[in-house]
């Protein structure tokens, strides 16, 4: 029988010892636990890139998989640190707002302030409360402690102002640049349901505007667009991006994260 799944998600990279260190810190506890890295490449600090990345790259683990992210610059800090039951899985943080992805999805979600220290790794370093901190108590999960046994339920937990798209008429939004990723892709603010009559059969005249430049095409995957060419395109993620074919987007219409985008329909 397959043990407790326990997953890492970190800005740390992999050349250093904290990953390996965290691992070694939740088999202390739990040696039965099976530990996936989702990924340690997260930009350093950038704490709204890692909870939308957690939010998509964490959704089809296994029920009462244990996910911990630590992307933490405050960390030896007053900031708290917490454990989130939600409908489907648990979360160990810092709390920064690193799950505000995560928090809107739940029907059901209990937060705990993880004050129980008895439950840490000891001595505690001030500077790596991933492997004293977070890490133990993913271990003491996984094996079995209830999660109301680390700390008292609290209500005012850090959430960020996550980007959305906004209706500007009834046929026309306003929105933002979520992410670029390593192919160049533009990931939007809009999501599907945001926007359904972009979707609808045929796609309808649109207009997509980002970077000063136009896109009109809608393509149901990357490959078919003309090399080069510009289109958008609703990716995995549930959201809208602009792509080009084998080509950076992003690099071509020279945006960044945070860059407007605009979209009407005729």
């Amino acid at each position: 029988m397959a043990g407790p799944i326990v997953t890492l998600t970190t800005d740390f990279g992999t050349a250093d010892y904290y990953v390996g260190a965290m691992k070694g810190a939740v088999l202390e506890v739990c040696p039965d636990a099976e530990i996936i890295d989702l990924t340690h490449d997260l930009p350093t600090y950038d704490i709204l890139e890692a909870a939308f990345t957690l939010s998509l790259a964490s959704a089809p683990y296994p029920y009462r998989t244990i996910h911990v992210v630590v992307v933490d610059p405050a960390v030896g800090t007053d900031r708290r640190a917490l454990l989130v039951s939600g409908d489907q899985h648990y979360y160990i943080a810092p709390d920064n707002g690193v799950l505000s992805f995560i928090y809107p999805k739940q029907e059901k979600l209990a937060v705990y302030h993880i004050t129980s220290d008895h439950y840490f790794r000891r001595p505690v370093s001030k500077t790596f409360h991933g492997r004293d901190v977070f890490a133990p108590i993913a271990g003491w999960l996984a094996k079995g402690v209830e999660a109301v046994k680390f700390g008292d339920p609290i209500e005012d937990y850090v959430k960020l102002n996550v980007p959305k798209a906004q209706a500007t008429s009834d046929k026309s939004w306003k929105a933002l640049v979520l992410k670029i990723d390593r192919f160049g892709n533009v990931i939007t603010s809009l999501a599907a349901e945001d926007c359904p009559a972009l979707f609808a059969e045929p796609t309808p005249p649109f207009k997509l505007t980002v970077g000063g430049k136009e896109i009109t095409k809608l393509v149901p995957t990357y490959s078919v667009g003309e090399k080069g060419e510009l289109f958008a395109v609703l990716g995995s993620s549930g959201y809208l991006e602009v792509a080009a074919n084998r080509n950076p987007a992003a690099k071509l219409l020279g945006v960044a994260r945070g860059a407007e985008v605009l979209l009407s329909l005729a």
